[in-house]
Order: structure tokens, then sequence, then C-alpha cells
């Protein structure tokens, strides 16, 4: 299976998020974190991406005579890297994007269920805002937000720490010739 047949999916894709910060998960544990998904299906994505090798055993142990597996992510394999995202087509992105949506509205409904949820202490955020920019503009933002996020992904879990779903999600809501002719009369805004 390829790598994004195998995170393009909603509850895989949980799992992923799920184990990232170094933790090491139980299957219960994960059952623990993923409540409004049953046993039956984490077992059986927890076990395909066991195969896929993007979930990895780190220690085996014998509870009641069962063995208990806790597992780790191989952060290296739970990507999709640049050549395969220039491959995607149009319906890859839709299925991709819904997908992302899938996971926002599940984690979403599974954090406000819990008895602590608390979106004002908790700085809750989900504003959206339409912005102008050139080009130019938007290659400094994508690299502004990069370099804001990218050194807090490698955070450790720690006692300290909340784990946050944190979902930038940007692209065009009209062509650039529109904002040059708002209402299709052919005149040029006066800029």
């Amino acid at each position: 299976m390829d790598t994004l047949e195998l995170l393009a999916h909603p509850v895989r894709l949980r799992i992923v998020h799920a184990m990232r910060g170094g933790r090491m998960l139980t299957t219960s544990q994960l059952c623990a974190r993923i409540p409004d998904v049953s046993k039956a299906t984490l077992y059986r994505h927890i076990e395909l991406l066991a195969l896929e090798g993007v979930l990895e055993v780190a220690e085996e142990r014998r509870v009641r005579g069962a063995v208990e597996r806790r597992y780790r992510l191989r952060q290296d394999l739970a990507v999709i890297d640049p050549a395969m995202v220039e491959s995607l087509t149009p319906d890859d992105h839709r299925r991709g994007f819904a997908t992302a949506m899938a996971i926002l509205l599940a984690e979403f409904n599974a954090y406000l269920d819990r008895d602590e949820a608390d979106p004002v202490a908790d700085l809750v955020g989900y504003r959206q805002h339409a912005i102008w920019l050139s080009h130019d503009e938007l290659h400094e933002l994508i690299s502004e937000l990069r370099a804001a996020i990218a050194p807090r992904l490698s955070n450790p879990s720690a006692p300290d720490r909340t784990q946050y779903l944190l979902s930038p999600i940007l692209f065009p809501i009209e062509s650039p010739s529109s904002a040059l002719d708002p209402d299709g009369s052919g005149e040029a805004l006066d800029r």
C-alpha cells in the first residue's frame, strides 16, 4: 500500500497524530485516546500501520498471560514527501482534504465530549481569514509559518505538555484575475 493510501484514512491518521512526540502507546491506550472509534476498528488499523512499518513494536511484556505491545511511530515513514504531493490529482487532493476535515471534526468533538473541556481556558481557535497575497508574499508567509511550527514538531511528550492539533489550511479562494475585475465589467480595480 502506498503512503498516501495508508495515511489518507481518518482513523489511521488519528493514530499517527496520537503517537507523535516520541510516545510509546499500547493498543488499549490508543483506544482510550480515540474513544469514538470501536476497539475492533482501531485494532485493525493499528495492525495495518504496524504491517506497513509506520508503527513499530517498541517493547513487549506479559500481562495476565497475554503479550502487551507498546508501539512507537516511525516518523520517517509517516510523511507524504514533496514528490508524492506533486503527483496528486485533483481527486487525490479532494480525498486528502476530506480526510483532514473528518479528522478535525472527530478530534474536536472528542475534545468537547471530555468533562474537563474548556475552550476558553484552552485557547481553542478556529478563525478563518481571507488575505490578499502576491506569489512572493505567499512564499514568505509559508516560510514564516514553517519557521514557527517546525521546531515544535519534535517536542517530545512530557507531563507539562498538552498535545494540540494544528491544521494550517491555505488555498486560493478566487483566481488572480477576479481581483482585477470584481464585478465582471471588464474594468480593472484602480489601485
